[in-house]
């Protein structure tokens, strides 16, 4: 499992031209699910996430979680995170989950997020989405399962 986790003061998430998630100071998650992938990799992952101090504290430094600062959340579902570029300059997509499962991970996710966060916002699996934010920082990490 893979994700871009990016530390934003506001984030959306429209579809077919309506708003269907908006969130401010928080996280904006892409989330990419490998065909390997399992609920334990989902659990890692949000773990590692909902604990990152990467909020900044009186001092300015990077000490505060996301309970500390009373932060949201916005998963968007990303199987593009599972690109593989090697041959050529066609991404091919097959270490990517397959939809149904891909679909029902992504989903397990977010149910963990929402046990933890009292406002977890979603874009629509497989949806043509249009993903706004305004990056805090910049600040973005890139998390994979495997090396976690």
């Amino acid at each position: 499992m893979r994700a871009i986790i990016q530390r934003v003061s506001e984030a959306s998430v429209t579809i077919d031209g309506a708003e269907c998630a908006r969130i401010g100071r928080g996280f904006l998650i892409l989330l990419g699910v490998g065909h390997e992938d399992t609920e334990a990799e989902a659990e890692r992952l949000w773990n590692k996430i909902f604990r990152l101090r990467i909020f900044e504290d009186s001092e300015g430094k990077t000490n505060l979680a996301l309970t500390d600062v009373g932060a949201e959340v916005l998963v968007v579902s990303q199987f593009t995170l599972f690109a593989n570029c090697r041959k050529g300059n066609r991404p091919s997509f097959v270490e990517a989950g397959a939809p149904d499962e891909a679909n029902r991970l992504y989903e397990y996710f977010v149910s963990l997020a929402r046990k933890d966060v009292p406002l977890v916002g979603t874009g629509r699996f497989g949806a043509d989405m249009k993903v706004a934010l305004v990056n805090d920082g910049p600040f973005t990490i890139y998390l994979d399962t495997t090396t976690l």
